[in-house]
């Protein structure tokens, strides 16, 4: 039994990172670094103040280390609690060159001050992991899984903050029976896209992206799903792609435009347009991204207003598609 709605639904959700998303993958973690002060300056301001100005509740799929203002090392380690992962391409220890200390001296690793002012701007505060390990990977383990977890949810209640909504790192997913156990009710699945799938070259992905962005394609509507552990995943539509290296050749006109059809298809079909970013990557150009970013998002707050569009963040979109689903649906679907 598939979902259905009265009208359409927009769902915005962002991966809230600050130096943590990547730093595995980098030598060098200054460009990061570099990075992650911009969008303390300039990106999560004028984000936060669009969407307030606008009326919307995005989901911020916040690194548990973020809620933090400080954290000083225990018998020579920092957080030693956390059991870390054993990625192949990390051969670092898994917290190093993260440095102890607090939010004013290190603003790229601790964000108290910005997940209060989400929390107190009424924006759902989701779970992006504690420290950003692949769940999906072999080298993350159900024990690593547990801690991260469970040392985001104890973050957030300090804050007073109670998580329904996970995003995967990298979209990576796995151990949804330790989400589950914990609270959570939804979580953010890949795309529908062909290329999406497991079997295709990461090479040709990109590429089949990086087309469908150049061309304006209009991304797929989407429904949730209850998942075998009676969480629902809701699947993304469409990414706002970053302005870096080759994607510059695309102009943000572009961006605006699929993200805009988007939201139109699922008006028309009645159906969810999930649309989700990282706001790092507005960092490359952040007047120009944001201003392209605030067209979409007025587009769809224009067509909520005139009562033909939702606009609900994750964690309110799975307590609708579990108050629709009904009896029948309430067996366990499997992922798509």
């Amino acid at each position: 039994m598939s979902l259905q709605f009265d009208r359409g639904v927009f769902t915005l959700s962002l991966d809230f990172e600050l130096a943590w998303g990547s730093r595995d993958l980098t030598d060098d973690p200054s460009p990061l670094l570099m990075a992650s002060r911009v969008i303390r300056r300039e990106v999560f301001p004028g984000l936060l103040q669009t969407l307030v100005d606008l009326g919307i509740v995005a989901t911020w799929a916040t690194v548990g280390h973020l809620f933090l203002g400080s954290a000083a090392s225990r018998c020579g380690c920092l957080h030693p609690g956390l059991v870390p992962p054993r990625h192949t391409w990390r051969k670092e220890p898994w917290l190093a060159g993260v440095p102890e200390g607090d939010e004013a001296a290190y603003p790229e690793f601790y964000a108290r001050s910005l997940v209060v002012q989400l929390r107190d701007a009424g924006q759902e505060i989701g779970c992006h992991s504690f420290s950003h390990p692949i769940f999906g990977d072999a080298g993350c383990s159900c024990r690593t899984a547990e801690t991260e977890i469970e040392h985001c949810v104890s973050a957030a209640a300090e804050l007073g903050i109670t998580m329904r909504s996970f995003v995967y790192p990298r979209n990576s997913a796995g151990f949804g029976e330790v989400l589950a156990r914990h609270g959570f009710t939804c979580w953010r699945g890949h795309d529908p896209a062909w290329y999406n799938r497991h079997q295709v070259p990461v090479v040709v992905k990109r590429a089949a992206h990086f087309a469908d962005v150049a061309r304006a394609a209009c991304p797929p509507t989407v429904l949730p799903f209850r998942d075998g552990h009676g969480m629902w995943c809701i699947p993304a539509s469409g990414s706002y792609l970053p302005y870096h290296g080759l994607r510059r050749v695309i102009p943000i006109s572009r961006r605006v435009e699929r993200g805009i059809a988007g939201i139109d298809l699922a008006v028309a079909d009645r159906r969810v347009n999930h649309f989700w970013l990282h706001p790092l990557n507005l960092a490359d150009d952040p007047v120009r991204l944001l201003e392209g970013l605030r067209r979409v998002l007025t587009h769809a707050a224009r067509l909520r207003d005139a009562g033909r569009l939702d606009i609900l963040p994750m964690a309110a979109l799975a307590e609708r598609a579990e108050a629709q689903s009904g009896p029948a649906a309430r067996v366990m679907s499997p992922p798509a």
